[in-house]
């Protein structure tokens, strides 16, 4: 079984064909997709499609592209929101995609920062591990983690460096790979995919975003292409790939451990 630990199935770039993509992908031996909420205005079509397929489950956080269109009474909302659906829905897997992002400005540095650090509390009161979101800000993340410790989680689609990797399989972290790792120039993500302890990765395409090499940029990705993404990871390895998918399988399991009880025990033996 594959676990896709990161797709954003609810994307409009899925209405057209969402049952089609999600049967293709179940027909693959995806056996769990997990699929992070971004902003209030999606953390309700998260919930509804993962309660359209039993194959999929969700998290829900604000993500830090979409802060400036927040207020701190969204915070309120999702705590609120986490605490009703734990109450009565085991498909809440985390809290997510959360994380800072200052690839395209830090103008508003403080406003993310704020969120993450209040995001993380949350995740904290509830014992929910974290899917992260991450781009040139890796250092900046490892310090609100160390200030506000929780139970672990995914930094998605991972591309510091080895010493900040370690930083993060410390914390009880475990680190994304996907479409990046299959682009032959991308020499410092295949390295850190070939040569990081096995049990540290978990597999993801992001979909619709980060389409592997052989799509290209200019199409959409789907769940479907996380078989072929695990078949690159055991190529960089040089081991099989029936080994690529039990042990990234049981990292995402350990690391999302209600993922399990969407699972039928024949799926998580394999």
């Amino acid at each position: 079984m594959l676990i896709d630990t990161h797709c954003h199935l609810d994307a409009a770039e899925f209405d057209a064909d969402r049952d089609a993509v999600a049967n293709q992908a179940r027909q693959a031996g995806i056996g769990i997709i997990v699929v992070p909420s971004v902003e209030p205005s999606n953390f309700q079509s998260v919930i509804s499609l993962s309660a359209q397929f039993s194959h999929c489950c969700y998290a829900l956080g604000l993500h830090p592209m979409y802060i400036d269109s927040a207020s701190p009474s969204d915070i309120k909302r999702l705590q609120k929101l986490i605490k009703q659906q734990l109450l009565g829905n085991d498909k809440l897997v985390a809290v997510g995609e959360i994380g800072l992002d200052f690839f395209v400005t830090q103008q508003n540095r403080e406003t993310q920062e704020y969120f993450f650090a209040e995001q993380l509390k949350i995740a904290n009161e509830f014992n929910l591990p974290v899917i992260l979101h991450i781009r040139r800000a890796v250092d900046d993340v490892l310090k609100y983690l160390r200030r506000f410790p929780v139970t672990g989680g995914i930094a998605h689609a991972f591309n510091g460096s080895r010493q900040q990797a370690d930083a993060f399989i410390q914390l009880g972290f475990k680190l994304g790979f996907g479409g990046a790792m299959t682009y032959p120039r991308a020499l410092k993500i295949r390295e850190l995919a070939k040569s990081l302890p096995l049990e540290s990765i978990v597999l993801e395409t992001d979909s619709p975003d980060i389409p592997p090499e052989w799509i290209g940029n200019k199409a959409r990705n789907s769940p479907a292409e996380l078989v072929k993404i695990a078949q690159t990871l055991a190529e960089l390895r040089r081991i099989e790939v029936s080994q690529i998918i039990e042990i990234t399988s049981k990292n995402a399991l350990q690391i999302l451990p209600k993922i399990a009880g969407l699972c039928t025990p024949l799926q998580v033996l394999h």
